[in-house]
């Protein structure tokens, strides 16, 4: 009986485990995020992000710029506003102010004195934050606001 019962006990961890793996994924969907800003400032926009930050062109046309972190992890778009190609939900240029960006890092310090060098202005200079992160902040041609952070446990 006991053998039974440890043969059950068995077949429940297993079926529980696979379930668990395998049936509540099978309800997620595989996404991929790509923050968009619609500006004038595509020139300035491609500068600042490829040579302040290192970003890559991932694609490039008249009216859209997709760049790429250095590692290709996310990518960030810039659009032309009122652009006949688009749809009007996509016209409006954004107005500079209420969004940011943070890009986290390996080494703040080091990115720190990197963009300090290039003469890029600090919004918030380094710090250390009582919840463990070590950031610093600098601001794009269009206005947002770019946090750069080391994360940290407490």
């Amino acid at each position: 009986m006991k053998r039974i019962l440890s043969v059950f006990a068995f077949v429940c961890l297993i079926t529980h485990g696979y379930t668990q793996t395998h049936l509540s994924s099978s309800n997620r969907h595989t996404m991929k995020l790509n923050a968009g800003i619609i500006t004038e400032k595509l020139v300035e926009s491609k500068a600042f992000y490829t040579n302040v930050l290192g970003f890559g062109v991932t694609f490039e046309n008249d009216f859209y710029i997709l760049l790429h972190t250095p590692g290709q992890q996310a990518e960030l778009s810039f659009l032309l506003p009122n652009h006949a190609s688009q749809q009007s939900l996509f016209h409006k240029p954004f107005q500079g102010q209420g969004m940011y960006l943070t890009i986290e890092v390996d080494d703040v310090d080091k990115i720190y004195q990197e963009i300090k060098k290039k003469g890029i202005p600090i919004k918030i200079d380094i710090r250390d934050e009582p919840w463990g992160d070590r950031h610093f902040a600098i601001q794009d041609p269009n206005g947002v606001g770019i946090d750069i952070v080391k994360y940290s446990p407490r």
